[in-house]
């Protein structure tokens, strides 16, 4: 069960990273004809897809709690 699940997320982290290479090529096209807005938006929703795909998959938690 455990291998499922990591897969699916490996197939989602793949999506969003591709997601944000396409927001990036999207960009760069739009800074090169002059459109410093969508192009401003097109990094944006690809930084957003590269923080949501870092963020797939096991979490961390704070397990130790300090000695008080």
């Amino acid at each position: 069960m455990q291998s499922i699940n990591t897969a699916v997320a490996g197939d989602r982290r793949a999506d969003l990273i591709r997601q944000a290479a396409g927001h990036e090529a999207v960009a760069e096209a739009a800074a090169a004809s002059g459109d410093v807005a969508e192009s401003a938006r097109r990094i944006l929703m690809a930084l957003d897809c590269e923080r949501r795909a870092g963020s797939i998959g096991p979490q961390v938690l704070q397990l130790i709690k300090p000695r008080g």
